[in-house]
């Protein structure tokens, strides 16, 4: 009867003015060949929270011996990472929240180590559009580093959504949510092998 038992999802379409989406759409396709071609690189940047509770749907178990994974709020990972279509991750780890200072901070670093004209794809968070953020993009773009704003609500626009949600919900393995040294250890082996043992074909 055409139905598939899967898991529901999210999602922000009624939302978003469609004109302005499919405007962004097309500017990122001319943004992707330009890359192809040599002249930029081009860069999906986002923020990803990580806790002690599982992300993990769905799992073969048996029976009589359910896998049962606890279920801890406290400490926690966030994860600002910047990602090319050729698995490359320039990232941090914090175990604060992530403000709009700390991420100013990212981005100055980003652009420090920048070889060749870059365009980072950002989303509408509030961290990204304060004052204070707004007033670095010049700065960032006398060093070649220019800022591409998605428009609001569309975070399938952005690749690095992808990343986030594999390492969630496929690449972190159940032990390492036994206690908080497993998830920090796990995530960054995953982080650190980014585009090694870890890659997603765009």
């Amino acid at each position: 009867m055409d139905y598939s038992w899967k898991r529901t999802r999210l999602s922000l379409k009624s939302k978003r003015n469609k004109d302005e989406f499919e405007l962004k759409q097309g500017q990122i396709e001319s943004l992707k060949k330009l890359e192809d071609s040599g002249y930029i690189n081009l860069y999906y940047g986002d923020e990803s929270h990580f806790g002690l509770t599982p992300n993990v749907p769905y799992a073969w178990q048996k029976k009589e011996n359910p896998i049962l994974l606890p279920a801890a709020k406290g400490k926690f990972l966030n994860v600002v990472g910047l990602m090319n279509r050729k698995n490359n991750l320039f990232f941090e780890v914090l175990e604060t929240t992530f403000n709009t200072d700390k991420f100013i901070c990212f981005m100055d670093n980003f652009t420090k180590q920048t070889v060749k004209k870059a365009v980072v794809i950002l989303d509408n968070s509030p961290i990204h559009k304060l004052k204070k953020f707004m007033a670095k993009i010049e700065e960032w773009k006398e060093n070649d580093v220019l800022i591409f704003f998605l428009p609001p609500y569309s975070p399938e626009l952005n690749l690095i959504e992808i990343p986030w949600r594999r390492i969630k919900h496929q690449w972190i393995p159940f032990n390492a949510y036994l206690c908080f040294q497993n998830l920090k250890e796990r995530l960054k082996y995953i982080l650190n092998n980014f585009g090694k043992k870890y890659d997603i074909i765009f």
